[in-house]
């Protein structure tokens, strides 16, 4: 865009300043308030410093690096070699202004892929990481109309519902609005890695973002972190399948204390995934029954809205017995017990449907020996 990359020297003193013990991401802007560029910070006296941190910092920031630093710094240099990588900086004007407004800003970001992307209209899609299958299909449906509408699809590469998101605005195309990844460990390291080849994908078509360095594996602690910036980002998150304590829940709430609008899809009032849902809703949150709910909410009615169609397998023509267990099955999960009771079949004819319904991508087992009806 434009912009010059760091320097060495550059680098090496943001580096310090951000991995200075004690200097967290508001005391680091603190400092560079009072002082300017890190380099202004490590200049400055001690009693200057003491003025504006405690004196057990301040001796902290006159300590000479360390040889960790001085490898940290290589590592990132080496790292920033390799096309498509990115260091940006609160002084660089690439810095996302959505995420420079909000009360916690990171000091430094790591981008890996398409830096374009952390502007062109991202929309956050967060939930369950235990998602059912319906959630599941709600989700890359979602992010599939939605990229393609043009907006970037941001969530934190987790198993369940942040996946769908990736690989349904992945589906999108090259053209469309694409996704983001904001991780919680370095952006050299995929987490889980079973997400090695989706995070490539996200790579190529849009980027992955981190604030932590280079080589810091996950741990805890620091996913709760990554979600202020997910909500950063975003003009908005739509909540597909949460819980009643979760971290969709917290990222819902930061994007609201944004200002930014928040979404849920409602579900059944007998799924532990739908409590979370329902409980944004009753706060305020739209509930969203389709992609046009969220499109007209963010830019308001300007026509009728066309809504690009399902990509899968085609379906096999339907039986009169499909249809009938379908509408019997209902949209709560059931049991097999249930339905033959509903039903009056035998449990072979039963089981010999659920299974051709299965097969047809129509119904999903689930743990218990339930099956759910998938929406299409």
């Amino acid at each position: 865009m434009g912009v010059p990359a760091l320097g060495d020297d550059e680098l090496a003193g943001w580096l310090r300043l951000t991995q200075t013990a004690g200097v967290g991401p508001a005391t680091c802007r603190t400092l560079l308030a009072a002082f300017g560029l890190p380099e202004a910070v490590f200049a400055a006296t001690r009693e200057e410093l003491v003025r504006v941190v405690t004196p057990t910092l301040a001796i902290a920031l006159h300590t000479p690096p360390n040889a960790c630093l001085a490898a940290l710094t290589a590592r990132t240099l080496e790292w920033l070699n390799q096309p498509g990588n990115e260091v940006v900086t609160l002084a660089d004007s690439r810095y996302p202004t959505a995420l420079l407004e909000t009360f916690d800003p990171p000091p430094l970001l790591y981008v890996k892929g398409r830096i374009d992307r952390l502007f062109t209209s991202p929309l956050a899609i967060v939930g369950s990481r235990n998602a059912t299958p319906q959630g599941m299909i709600d989700a890359r449906r979602f992010a599939e109309t939605l990229a393609a509408a043009g907006y970037t699809i941001v969530s934190g590469l987790a198993v369940g519902i942040d996946a769908a998101a990736h690989e349904g605005a992945l589906a999108a195309g090259p053209d469309a609005g694409s996704t983001i990844a904001v991780i919680g460990t370095g952006a050299d390291i995929v987490y889980p890695s079973s997400h090695r080849a989706l995070a490539h994908r996200i790579a190529e078509q849009g980027a992955i973002v981190s604030e932590l360095p280079l080589g810091t594996t996950a741990s805890a602690h620091q996913f709760p972190r990554r979600n202020r910036i997910i909500a950063g980002l975003s003009r908005g998150v739509l909540v597909i399948e949460a819980a009643a304590r979760s971290g969709s829940l917290i990222t819902a709430r930061l994007v609201s204390e944004c200002g930014r609008e928040v979404f849920a899809v409602p579900g059944s009032i007998h799924s532990p995934l739908s409590k979370g849902c329902h409980q944004l809703i009753r706060q305020g949150a739209k509930l969203v029954e389709s992609v046009a709910d969220v499109l007209d909410e963010l830019r308001g009615s300007d026509g009728p809205i066309v809504v690009r169609p399902a990509t899968g397998m085609p379906s096999a023509p339907a039986s009169g017995d499909d249809e009938a267990l379908v509408s019997l099955i209902g949209f709560d999960p059931v049991t097999a017990d249930d339905l033959a009771e509903r039903s009056g079949w035998s449990t072979a004819r039963l089981s010999a449907r659920l299974l051709d319904l299965e097969l047809a991508g129509r119904i999903s087992r689930l743990p218990g020996g339930r099956v759910q009806r998938l929406i299409a």
